[in-house]
C-alpha cells in the first residue's frame, strides 16, 4: 500500500505547476558556520550507553533569549547526564548559557547566571512568565523540569517548587518532557504553559533492540504515552495545572514537538503537538475555556496514507501569504516531512509532494523544524536539522545517522527547491543533530540558526544569503497583554503590495525556543505601507509608511 501511495505521488509532483525562474539578481540563501571563531564549544553529550536506551536519542534543545536585555541574542544549550545514574557529573553534562558579546563571540556565563542544571535535560522554552521585563527559562527533562526566574543581576534562581511547574501529572507521576511552549490561551495577559510529555519509559521496563554491539534504538511503540500538562499562569509567581479541565490530559500522546498559532482566526492560540509513531494533536482553544483535540478531522492527525509518522519536530506558521499558518513537521527517513497546508476551512490539505519536498525528505530523518524567509524576499523557506535517531543507523544501507541540514527555498508559487546542495549553502555538515532555534544573532536582519549536534560542536550558522532585499524585525512590548506579545497577530503590507502575515512566538522546532522578534522580509520595497497589530487582548493598532531594515519596537497603546 505504502508502494502505491508512492507511485501516486510521483504524479502529482510531476503534475506541479512549473517553478519560477529567479533572475541573477534574487540572490541566494547561504550560511556560513562561525562556532571556531565564536568562543563556543558546546557538544551536545547524550552519556550513550552500549545498549542504546530510548533516552540517549533524545536531547537536545537549543533557547535563544536576550535575558539581560542589552538587544542582542544569547544562547542557551540543554545537555544530557550520566546513564543510568542521571547525574550531570562534570562539565561535559553541564547545560550552557553563552552571552553574545556583540562582535561575533560569546562568554559562557553558565556559572555565574546558575544555570548548570540537574538531571538529564532536552528541552527549553523562553519568555517572561511574571511580566517584570526579563527574559525567563524553562527546561524540560526526563523525571523533572525546571523553571528558573531571572533576577535580572545576570543571575536566574530556581523556582519550580514554588510556582508549581516540576512536570508532574496530576496524578503524582514524573513525566518524560520534551518540548514546552509559553502562550496566553485565555488572553489574560499572563503567559500560561505547555508541556509536550513523551514515553512511559524507565531502566527498568528498557527494551533492547539489535544484536549485542550493533544495537538500535527501539521503536516508541513498545512504550505506552504520556499525557501533555497545560499549567495556568495565576498572577502571583504561581501557576496551576488546568490539563484535566482544559480537555488536555485525556488525549494520551508520545509528545516531542509542539507549536502554537491561530489556525482558525478566532483570536484564540491554537496548539499543535508532533507525536513520535502516533497520531498528531490539534488543540482547538475554545475561548480560552476549553481545548477541543480535533488532528483527526482538520486532517492533520496522520499523512495521507492515513498512518501516522515518526514526528519530532513542528513549525506553525503561514508559508504561503494567505493569512493561515500551515504547519512542517519532520519525521524519520522513508516516511518524508509532512507538508499541511492551512485551508482555511477548519481542514489541511497534506502538500509535501506537491510542494516539492516529498522525494527530497525521504532519505531525510529531521528534528528541529523552522518556518522563515532566510533571504528576505517575501516568501517564508523551510529549514530541518537533520539525523536518525540511531546511532547504529547505518547498518542499514539505505539510513544514515549523521546527516546534513537541509534548506527548502519558496518558490513562490506553493512549492519550494532544495537548495542544500548549493555552493556556499552551508548544508554540508554531517553530524547527529537535534534541535536547533531560528533568530538574528547579529542584528542584520537575516535570520540565523544555531544547531545542537551529538557529539560535535554545536553549529552557529550566520546568514549570508546574498541580495539586496530589505527586512524589517519587530518587537512587541504588552501593556494590557502579556509583556513579551505572545499571541499578536501581525500584517505587514508593502508599497508594492506584497502582504504577509506572522505572529509572536518563541514555540516551535524540536525541544527549543526562538527569538521572539517577528521577521519580516520585504523584497525590493524600502517603505512599509501599514504595520497591522492584532494584540492578544483584542486591541488592533496600525503603523503607517514605515522604514525598513530596522529594529523596531512596538508597544501595546
Amino acid at each position: 500500500m505504502r508502494r502505491k501511495l508512492f507511485t501516486v505521488a510521483l504524479v502529482v509532483a510531476l503534475a506541479a505547476p512549473p517553478r519560477i525562474l529567479w533572475g541573477a539578481d534574487a540572490g541566494r540563501i547561504q550560511f556560513e558556520n562561525r562556532q571556531k571563531d565564536s568562543g563556543i564549544s558546546f557538544v551536545l553529550d547524550n552519556g550513550t550507553v552500549p545498549d542504546k536506551p530510548m533516552i540517549d536519542g533524545i536531547p537536545g534543545g537549543v533557547a535563544l533569549l536576550d535575558y539581560d536585555n542589552d538587544g542582542y541574542l544569547d544562547i542557551f544549550f540543554t545537555n544530557g547526564a550520566s546513564l543510568p545514574g542521571l547525574a550531570k557529573e562534570g562539565d561535559k553534562f553541564s547545560n550552557r548559557l553563552y552571552h553574545n558579546n556583540h562582535d561575533g563571540t560569546f562568554t559562557d556565563v553558565t556559572d555565574r547566571a546558575g544555570l548548570r542544571g540537574e538531571g538529564y535535560s532536552v528541552g527549553a522554552a523562553a519568555a517572561d512568565y511574571d511580566n517584570d521585563g526579563r527574559t525567563d527559562l524553562y527546561v524540560t527533562g526526563f523525571d523533572r523540569n525546571f523553571l528558573y526566574r531571572n533576577n535580572g543581576d545576570g543571575t536566574f534562581t530556581d523556582v519550580s517548587a514554588k510556582a508549581g511547574v516540576p512536570g508532574v501529572s496530576s496524578a503524582g507521576k514524573k513525566l518524560w518532557g520534551i518540548s514546552a511552549a509559553w502562550l496566553d490561551y485565555d488572553n489574560d495577559g499572563k503567559l500560561d504553559l505547555f508541556v509536550a510529555n513523551y514515553l512511559d519509559w524507565s531502566f527498568a521496563t528498557s527494551r533492547v533492540c539489535g544484536l549485542p554491539g550493533k544495537r538500535l534504538s527501539c521503536s516508541p511503540t513498545f512504550y505506552k504515552g504520556e499525557p501533555n500538562i497545560l499549567y495556568h499562569n495565576n498572577g502571583d509567581g504561581t501557576f496551576t495545572d488546568v490539563s484535566e479541565i482544559m480537555g488536555i490530559s485525556r488525549n494520551i500522546g508520545k509528545g516531542m514537538g509542539v507549536a502554537i498559532a491561530d489556525y482558525n482566526d478566532d483570536g484564540w492560540m491554537d496548539i499543535f503537538v508532533a507525536n513520535d509513531n502516533d497520531r498528531n494533536f490539534l488543540f482547538k482553544n475554545r475561548g480560552g475555556k476549553a481545548f477541543d483535540e480535533v488532528g483527526v478531522e482538520s486532517f492533520v492527525a496522520y499523512t495521507d496514507s492515513g498512518l501516522p509518522v515518526s514526528s519530532m519536530g513542528v513549525d506553525f506558521r503561514d508559508w504561503n501569504n494567505d493569512g493561515k499558518p500551515s504547519l512542517i513537521v519532520t519525521a524519520l527517513g522513508g516516511e518524508t516531512y509532512p507538508l499541511f497546508r492551512n485551508e482555511g476551512n477548519g481542514f489541511f490539505s497534506y502538500e509535501s509532494y506537491k510542494a516539492g519536498i516529498g522525494f527530497r525528505s525521504f532519505k531525510m530523518s529531521g528534528w528541529g523544524a523552522g518556518i522563515q524567509d532566510f533571504d528576505n524576499d517575501g516568501y517564508k523557506d523551510l529549514f530541518t536539522a537533520n539525523s536518525h535517531v540511531s546511532e547504529n543507523a547505518d547498518l542499514d544501507s539505505q539510513q544514515h545517522y549523521r546527516q546534513a541540514n537541509a534548506v527548502f527555498r519558496n518558490m513562490h508559487d506553493g512549492t519550494f527547491q532544495d537548495v542544500s546542495g548549493d555552493a556556499g549553502s552551508g548544508m554540508q555538515i554531517r553530524a547527529a543533530h537535534r534541535g536547533c532555534a531560528f533568530g538574528d544573532l547579529n542584528n542584520d536582519g537575516k535570520i540565523d540558526v544555531v544547531v545542537s549536534a551529538i557529539g560535535s560542536p554545536a553549529e552557529l550558522l550566520y546568514n549570508t544569503s546574498t541580495g539586496d532585499n530589505h527586512w524589517i524585525l519587530i518587537k512587541t512590548v504588552g501593556v494590557k497583554s502579556n509583556r513579551d506579545g505572545i499571541g499578536t497577530r501581525i500584517k505587514v503590507t508593502t508599497a508594492s503590495g506584497l502582504v504577509q502575515y506572522n505572529h509572536v512566538t518563541t514555540a516551535g522546532s524540536y525541544a527549543s525556543s526562538n527569538d521572539p522578534r517577528v521577521h519580516f522580509g520585504l523584497g525590493t520595497g524600502a517603505i512599509i505601507k501599514e504595520i497591522e497589530l492584532r494584540w492578544p487582548n483584542g486591541t488592533v493598532q496600525v503603523l503607517r509608511n514605515v522604514k525598513t531594515d530596522q529594529i523596531l519596537t512596538v508597544t501595546e497603546e
